[in-house]
């Protein structure tokens, strides 16, 4: 990366599954949030209008926070003139960013509107940044799967910025390489309608069906929570730091949000000259962020660090919400149970109340889940399903009913922007003008007369003008420019004051003017080096699924291109390529472990009718999926 002189702009990425939730990440820290096209989105369930789109680009405009929409499915032929025309009304509305997986994408007549690579493009190289960058992408984000140090390669290497996932769902397989669901149930994720088949149980068996694990959820990764990595990923050349779920409700997007918020901002203080924050305005909240009460299955930091540990991945024997570990039961009578609480280090002890949800790791290793019915005065609790809970049982709170309805108020968080007030008098009244750097100054009038004051008392009328509350502003200064001492009635300084504020509103929410008939320019990448036999051949693996895709990679010199799984499925070809090792966790990976496995491979993974092979590519450190007689 080429290093500046000036500070490197630092930005938090929020998910939006609609209107609100893009508001409510806004309110509480983004600095940029990405939210579903109407169509052609990698979720195809979180799509949303146009209409309310354009009113969060609005609402974020005043933040200088931008709006970025997923368009980032792979396209058929039939579907490139109505994403050319989606394009354009988003562009219109004000949309700062396009994320995209399609290299149709690169060859239609689009509008000059920014392009991001979405995670479904598997970026894992500094050969594949810098086929984006020829192209004009402003942002790539990295595979999830990088470490540090891959990370710092490829940022020392290029100059585009670069964007990581630090928190949220995981998906087992590379992103953009998953086609386990399309192959089994006709339902793609690079379509955006994945089934989820990793998040079930599994029995796996070995080549002579002997069982290793019994209905285990063994392809469901823990989440994401890179919390402690923000400072070496932002050494390591990070400059956008994405939360993933654009399906999560509200109260999850506000917790996680507002969590990063506050590391990014202690980081970003602490390093004034080398990193900015992206967007204005300071998020003053109503709640302690505390990611670990929000939906989680645990977390890993993945393979960040480049150390493998066979327990961080997954949780085999449930894919449920964990929640915060609160402490063990100590004593049991029906549906009675005592807790011996640990401290909660932000808030004191912990604290109980009726409604809170329970999951609950059995001495035995069994789980089960319950709810409070009645915090009772000797701190017992009275709990719904007791049977099986026994002294020793590990307790976790994974609904927090008082947190959720901290997180539930609409002014949960209020974002303030610092401004600065002039009161001056003019030949006909008065005049307010507020400021804030970065923004165009605003300038309101009152009439009214010029009548001297028997007791001037300018402390009062500065108080009076900085009463902001229920607006998007902080006064920060007051000054008080007037060519003598005038009585102004309160009823008129809190007019001037409203019409001031409504006005700067207005102007700093305003969007740039842009031309619709202006095009992005076309860049034609860098030919691709020629494999081992000579040949420039793309295999299904590069989701080619449509005849503009296919013509850019023909421009780019390949001669022999695989149509997309999704067009034509492919025998025998591996389903999921995943950094998760099944042999690994076991403990017989022959490169780290050396412990010979008692079971004879393959292995295999067994649900319903489904029959998955798993083969391992030490190599590259991966496990490979196949579905047995796919066709």
């Amino acid at each position: 990366m080429a290093r500046s002189s000036e500070p490197r702009t630092i930005e938090l990425l929020a998910p939006a599954k609609d209107l609100a939730i893009g508001k409510a990440a806004i309110l509480h820290g983004a600095d940029a949030v990405y939210i579903g096209a109407p169509a052609f989105g990698a979720r195809a369930s979180a799509g949303v209008s146009v209409e309310d789109i354009g009113e969060l680009v609005r609402f974020a405009r005043l933040y200088r926070a931008k709006v970025y929409v997923a368009l980032n499915t792979i396209l058929y032929d039939e579907e490139l003139t109505e994403a050319e025309r989606l394009c354009h009304e988003l562009y219109r509305v004000g949309v700062d960013a396009l994320i995209v997986q399609d290299m149709a994408l690169s060859r239609l007549d689009l509008p000059p509107i920014a392009l991001h690579a979405s995670t479904q493009c598997d970026i894992r190289t500094a050969e594949k940044v810098h086929l984006f960058e020829s192209l004009g992408y402003e942002q790539v984000v990295l595979a999830r799967e990088l470490s540090l140090p891959e990370i710092r390669s490829i940022a020392d290497q290029t100059s585009v910025a670069l964007e990581a996932f630090v928190h949220g769902a995981l998906c087992v397989s590379l992103s953009g390489q998953c086609y386990l669901s399309e192959a089994v149930t006709g339902r793609s994720a690079n379509r955006g309608a994945c089934a989820q088949l990793c998040r079930l149980p599994y029995t796996m068996i070995d080549a002579d069906g002997r069982i290793i694990r019994s209905e285990q959820h063994l392809l469901s990764l823990k989440d994401l929570n890179r919390s402690a990595e923000l400072e070496s990923m932002l050494e390591a050349g990070i400059s956008s730091f994405k939360i993933e779920g654009r399906l999560k409700g509200i109260s999850y997007v506000k917790n996680v949000t507002a969590h990063y918020r506050r590391l990014l901002d202690e980081l970003l203080s602490r390093y004034p000259d080398r990193y900015r924050r992206a967007s204005r305005g300071r998020s003053a909240l109503a709640f302690h962020p505390a990611p670990e009460k929000s939906f989680n299955r645990g977390f890993t930091d993945l393979l960040l660090s480049g150390k493998r540990d066979a327990s961080t991945l997954i949780t085999p024997e449930s894919n449920k919400s964990r929640g915060a570990h609160i402490g063990r039961v100590s004593t049991v009578d029906r549906d009675r149970i005592g807790i011996h609480l640990q401290t909660d280090n932000s808030n004191g002890p912990t604290a109980l109340s009726n409604g809170d949800g329970l999951y609950l790791i059995h001495p035995d290793g069994s789980m089960s889940g319950t709810r409070v019915n009645v915090v009772l005065p000797d701190g017992r609790l009275q709990v719904d399903n007791p049977v099986g809970i026994a002294k020793g049982t590990e307790v976790f709170r994974n609904y927090d009913i008082r947190f959720e309805k901290a997180l539930s108020q609409e002014q949960s968080a209020v974002r303030l922007l610092p401004v600065s007030l002039t009161l001056s008098d003019c030949p006909s009244g008065f005049t307010l003008t507020i400021e804030s750097e970065g923004y165009p100054s605003a300038t309101a009038m009152i009439e009214a007369a010029h009548e001297p004051a028997n007791r001037f008392d300018e402390e009062q009328l500065r108080k009076n003008l900085s009463k902001l509350g229920g607006t998007p502003l902080e006064a920060t200064s007051v000054s008080i420019r007037m060519s003598g001492n005038y009585f102004i009635p309160l009823s008129l300084i809190g007019q001037l004051r409203r019409r001031a504020v409504e006005v700067f509103v207005t102007a700093a929410s305003a969007l740039p003017e842009r031309n619709e008939e202006q095009t992005a320019p076309r860049r034609t990448p860098k030919p691709p080096t020629p494999s081992e036999d000579g040949r420039r051949s793309l295999s299904f693996l590069s989701n080619v699924a449509n005849r503009e895709a296919e013509a850019f990679y023909r421009e780019m010199g390949y001669t022999s291109i695989q149509p997309a799984f999704e067009r034509k499925h492919v025998r025998s070809a591996p389903l999921m390529f995943s950094k998760h090792c099944l042999r690994y966790h076991l403990g017989y990976c022959p490169v780290f472990q050396r412990e010979v496995s008692p079971y004879r491979e393959p292995y295999y993974l067994l649900r319903d009718e489904t029959r998955l092979r798993l083969e391992f590519d030490c190599k590259h450190c991966q496990m490979l999926v196949y579905l047995d007689d796919v066709g």
